[in-house]
């Protein structure tokens, strides 16, 4: 078998220890020697070291560029630009596999040139920092199995289609798997009915190994799947400004499948930004807008929790900021893939695509291979900033809020975008310079008046207040406002609507009547007219 040729790239004196190691790393190595030829620039022949193009002749002749980016830009040509530079340029030309790995050196050590040669590698390849030559050799060794499985050298299945080996059918919830059915074929035409027997379900999902169950299986339908997997959890967490800091208001470890994973984070974030409600009295279909669109902020969390890494020990995680929502997980894009290829149209490539399927079949993810250019299409049609992408140690997705201020501005600014008046002087500087419609100017000033009205009510309580007309079934309300933990939505807006005073049953005696609605009691009936009268001013 011809092996695959590794051209390893960095400033000539600053990492010479580790170009050495990885060489001979990637000879010795047993897996690694079988499949991987480096060239590093010492064991070429004194003279060639004076001919420059003998080293971009052999970024062509390979088939991945190692580039190790550090503190120093190093030697510069005529033009100002230096040999690593030249040779990753000339890498990217070729369109050739790029593997960055990065030294912690922190911003104020590195070359200025070296710091822009990072900022363009970051937007096109995957990104791994090191901390010393024993940490570079084993992010390499991960990258390179990695790129292994992908080119298909070595032929190990996806994590979730493993058999998860201590798992029994009764490990396995039935009415999870007959809801799935349900609403399967409502989105999507699922073949099978609800009364069809778990396994052969489960078998026509690719989910079971004989009468083994996968793990992908216990994820998507298991009655306890932190059991097996603690990390399959997501943390939610709000903080007052742009940074974490202490206090935090509000922070939630969420547990239990993946389908409840996904509902119970999008309604975290839901229930703490901002709410635009419509003015229709006379109509149960009161227009309701979230200052993100709901689809971003699911596709967002959906994507997380899909297309995560299962065996590592890190979560995902939702962090809402006053200017942003930030998305984390513990995953890697593959190295086909790069951040400014995923804003585009793509053939769908997902890390676990046992867990996709299923969450496809019931429109958690609408369109496979078009969810981020969706989610920044929703973003950019309310006015909203273009949501951000980043590859490091995790994969992190960035939704801006519509108070958010310019990204520049935002990150020279730091602490002082959390400014009020600094951020409303933002927003309506961003207003005039972007000829927002006039729609877009009196959705933002409602959401602005709805935040200002009555601060003293918990926010759950008034939007129950706000979408309630005449009398609605719990489902209706829950569903205009876009939530579907029905535990969470029942706790947090439901019960202290009611202890408050500000909503009523219909049928009191019978609080589990299948025929139960609600309507607003005289004083919740006051407050939306002093809310609605708030918006007018």
């Amino acid at each position: 078998m011809k092996k695959i040729k590794v051209f390893i790239s960095s400033v000539q004196n600053e990492f010479a220890i580790e170009r050495q190691l990885l060489f001979e790393y990637l000879t010795r190595d047993a897996l690694l020697g079988r499949f991987f030829e480096p060239f590093i620039f010492e064991n070429q022949p004194a003279a060639d070291h004076r001919v420059d193009t003998i080293y971009l002749d052999e970024v062509a002749n390979s088939d991945i560029y190692l580039g190790i980016f550090g503190a120093s830009y190093g030697y510069e040509d005529k033009d100002g630009i230096s040999p690593t530079e030249r040779e990753y340029d000339h890498a990217t030309h070729l369109r050739k596999t790029r593997l960055v790995f990065l030294s912690h050196h922190g911003k104020a050590e590195r070359h200025p040139k070296e710091i822009a040669l990072i900022k363009k590698a970051e937007t096109a390849v995957v990104r791994r920092q090191f901390s010393s030559a024993d940490d570079l050799k084993l992010v390499v060794y991960a990258a390179l199995v990695r790129y292994l499985e992908e080119k298909e050298f070595l032929r190990t299945g996806p994590f979730d289609a493993s058999v998860c080996k201590e798992a029994v059918w009764d490990d396995v919830d039935n009415e999870k798997i007959a809801d799935f059915v349900r609403l399967a074929r409502t989105k999507r035409g699922f073949p099978l009915s609800p009364e069809t027997s778990p396994q052969k379900i489960l078998t026509h999902l690719n989910l079971v190994h004989g009468n083994d169950l996968t793990n992908a299986a216990i994820l998507l339908f298991g009655k306890q799947p932190q059991k097996y997997f603690i990390s399959s959890e997501v943390k939610c967490a709000q903080f007052h400004g742009n940074e974490v800091r202490k206090p935090i208001p509000s922070y939630q470890v969420y547990k239990g499948d993946l389908f409840l994973l996904v509902n119970q984070a999008v309604d975290f974030v839901l229930s703490r930004i901002d709410l635009a409600v419509g003015t229709r009295d006379e109509s149960i279909d009161v227009p309701i807008e979230y200052e993100i669109p709901r689809a971003a902020v699911t596709e967002a969390i959906v994507n997380a929790i899909a297309h995560r890494d299962y065996t590592s020990n890190g979560s995902v995680e939702v962090m809402l900021f006053r200017n942003r929502i930030e998305v984390r997980n513990p995953g890697q894009l593959p190295h086909t893939l790069t951040l400014e290829r995923l804003k585009q149209p793509h053939s769908s490539q997902p890390f676990n695509p046992l867990i996709a399927e299923p969450l496809y079949l019931t429109g958690f993810i609408e369109r496979l291979g078009t969810g981020i250019p969706d989610m920044i299409e929703l973003c950019r049609n309310v006015g909203l900033k273009e949501p951000e992408f980043s590859q490091e140690d995790a994969f992190m997705t960035v939704l801006w809020r519509m108070d958010s201020s310019d990204e520049d501005a935002t990150r020279q600014a730091g602490d002082e975008a959390t400014d009020p008046a600094i951020k409303e002087a933002s927003l309506q500087a961003s207003l005039q310079a972007t000829h927002l419609a006039d729609d877009e100017v009196t959705r933002q000033a409602t959401r602005q008046a709805t935040r200002q009205a009555d601060e003293e009510v918990a926010e759950p309580i008034k939007r129950v207040v706000l979408v309630l007309v005449g009398e609605m079934k719990r489902v209706k309300i829950q569903e205009l406002l876009g939530l579907k933990d029905r535990e969470n939505f029942v706790l947090n807006y439901m019960t202290p609507a009611l202890k408050a005073d500000y909503i009523e049953m219909t049928i009191p005696d019978s609080p589990t009547h299948q025929e139960q609605r609600y309507r607003l009691t005289t004083k919740g009936i006051e407050f939306k007219k002093k809310i609605r009268k708030s918006k007018k001013k």
